[in-house]
């Protein structure tokens, strides 16, 4: 989601000192968009959920998110509990029926599970945002109302969708990483059910957020153990991504092959070779390049792991799948499309890197691109689109060691 940092410390409010003595639990977890790759990312192995960006709409304009259904699909794989939301930029009923209609179908989440609209930006009104929670109930899901407190105040009668629908709201002091909330910046209201206490999970960015009173919960029957001993969610009906993240989890880490995604668990400690694991890497996904016996070599790092070390988000087939190349595209970019905006000046290359052109976007400028190239000798990841001249050209839009965003996408 869009990154706002909101400062200045609140005070508890006697509604919030209620919230969090409903639930025990208050289980944490994250919100994801195309940033995160194709796999669910977590940023503790504790974390019980994830919300996918199944995609944006704006005014009328589509952004579907390619990496929707495989992260649905690699979040069930985990033995977590998979929800979905949708960056809503709409004013009127008419746009609310656009949207919805395009996506409800397209939901791979279960039913009952959490679809939740994003209003963040734009000029929406009271009457739409509550005809368009109404039409996601109707279509069997859970409506949850996401933004950051002062905008929904300051556009919609908050406290009336409030009466009726639940609330997600975002606030968080800075970008330092914080793996637990700090409740002095909790924005206090009714009917908030969860709460994004960052947008710093882990080093390089994630949204954490935390479960108030067991909302994501909804659409799953607690959890079971299957045969191959791992945890897995029951879910109260089944789609396509479900089923790929079921058959992911009940496959054995003996027959882990060539083409598998796998993921390093926050646990491991050492690489086949006895040599320490350095932090980034845990909670990471890996292509599988070579397996032999026990070890399984991981693509990108070319490091040995044992099996045991790690867990299966996605079979051979299953990634192969996902794939986001297009011929279309130059070599080696992978499709992608949304729009990016630098925050600083940003020079515009006809290559990942390479070719260098000396002309510059500038802070609060948009680019509508493409796809997407890494370029790790470089250190950064490129944006792509067609210029004018018919010319690819290219934009760094994230540093990829340390792993930070050079501006804001949507």
């Amino acid at each position: 989601m869009k990154k706002k940092v909101l400062l200045g410390v609140l005070a508890f409010a006697s509604a919030f000192c209620f919230v969090v003595s409903v639930s025990a639990d208050r289980d944490q977890g994250v919100d994801l968009s195309k940033y995160q790759g194709s796999t669910a990312v977590f940023g503790q192995a504790s974390d019980k959920f994830a919300i996918c960006q199944i995609g944006g709409y704006y005014d009328g304009i589509f952004y579907p998110q390619s990496t929707y259904q495989s992260q649905v699909a690699s979040t069930i794989a985990q033995g977590k509990r998979a929800h979905t939301y949708i960056f809503s930029e709409f004013s009127t009923r008419a746009q609310a029926d656009q949207m919805l209609d395009y996506y409800l179908p397209k939901v791979q989440t279960p039913k009952n599970s959490i679809v939740a609209l994003d209003v963040e930006s734009g000029t929406p009104n009271t009457d739409a945002v509550m005809y368009a929670l109404v039409k996601v109930k109707q279509a069997g899901y859970t409506p949850v109302l996401y933004g950051y407190l002062n905008f929904l105040k300051a556009h919609l009668d908050l406290s009336t969708i409030a009466d009726s629908y639940p609330l997600w709201l975002a606030e968080y002091p800075d970008y330092q990483v914080r793996t637990t909330p700090d409740y002095n910046y909790f924005p206090s209201y009714k009917n908030i059910h969860m709460f994004q206490f960052t947008s710093t999970y882990k080093a390089g960015g994630l949204d954490g957020n935390v479960d108030l009173l067991g909302i994501t919960k909804n659409g799953y029957n607690g959890t079971t153990t299957n045969s191959v001993g791992a945890t897995t969610v029951k879910t109260t009906t089944t789609t396509a991504a479900i089923k790929q993240g079921q058959t992911a989890n009940a496959t054995s880490k003996s027959d882990i092959a060539v083409g598998y995604t796998v993921k390093v668990n926050f646990s491991a400690s050492k690489w086949s070779n006895d040599s320490n694991i350095p932090s980034w890497v845990k909670g990471k996904s890996y292509k599988a390049q070579q397996v032999s016996g026990s070890k399984v070599l991981l693509a990108g790092i070319l490091s040995w792991i044992d099996k045991s070390n790690v867990e299966i988000l996605q079979t051979a087939r299953q990634a192969t799948s996902t794939s986001t190349s297009s011929s279309s595209l130059p070599s080696g970019v992978h499709a992608q499309s949304g729009t990016f905006t630098p925050n600083q000046s940003l020079m515009v290359w006809h290559g990942a890197g390479y070719n260098a052109t000396y002309q510059y976007y500038y802070r609060g400028e948009s680019i509508k691109y493409v796809g997407y190239i890494d370029n790790w000798n470089a250190g950064y990841r490129y944006i792509v689109y067609k210029g004018a001249s018919g010319i690819w050209c290219y934009v760094a839009d994230r540093h990829l060691s340390p792993n930070y965003m050079l501006g804001y996408a949507k």
